[in-house]
């Protein structure tokens, strides 16, 4: 479990094929300095488990299905990564209940500075889009972050916009995301366990759909 707090922005160092996915080494001092195997570190909003460790860089194994679904999928050596470690049990939940485990990807459609903040505009999946509100939580790119704005229900092309403090823009690479970046996304874990609960409301008695 993760609170979508970065600790630091590490780098991918190496990849190499393992089976059908890939062996990441990514170099991380404070994450690694303590690293021990088996542990949960999320990479870019990803949990990812550490298969071995230096003094400042982590490995660890992303399967094919992550590849697929998550914007890791098109990471190469020298890709910055946002890291934050497992939250540990009576920390202070700092962001939003983030678990690790992308629901999908959107693209930066639009980055507006402001004096002392940005505004990025991100696309959404259709079937994410109603899981997302504003004011409400979501994890980009394992930030956690409120929506400061949302596209309309019917508007054909779903989109919402997160606010970007100075802090979040130094600290995490959303400080660089250019137009045209994939992002990883996580929705609220409330909003998707309200959505399922009304989908069995709706279904037929004694079926689902």
């Amino acid at each position: 479990m993760f609170t979508g707090i970065i600790e630091e922005m590490g780098e991918i160092t190496a990849i190499a094929p393992a089976g059908d996915g890939w062996r990441l080494t990514v170099r991380a001092p404070r994450a690694a300095a303590d690293a021990v195997h088996g542990e949960s570190i999320a990479v870019s909003g990803v949990c990812l488990t550490v298969v071995g460790s230096t003094a400042d860089t982590f490995d660890t194994d992303v399967m094919k299905q992550t590849l697929d679904v998550a914007a890791i999928g098109s990471a190469t050596v020298g890709t910055r990564v946002n890291i934050e470690k497992a939250m540990p049990v009576g920390a202070r939940l700092g962001g939003h209940i983030v678990q690790g485990h992308v629901d999908g990807t959107g693209d930066v459609l639009e980055v507006r500075p402001g004096a002392q903040w940005s505004v990025l505009r991100i696309s959404l999946p259709h079937d994410l889009a109603p899981l997302v509100v504003d004011k409400g939580s979501i994890s980009v790119d394992g930030t956690s972050l409120t929506v400061s704005a949302v596209s309309a229900p019917a508007d054909p092309s779903p989109w919402f916009e997160v606010s970007l403090i100075p802090e979040t823009l130094a600290a995490t690479t959303l400080g660089v995301r250019a137009v045209g970046d994939r992002v990883n996304l996580e929705t609220d874990i409330l909003a998707r366990h309200v959505e399922r609960l009304l989908a069995f409301r709706a279904a037929p008695e004694g079926g689902s759909r």
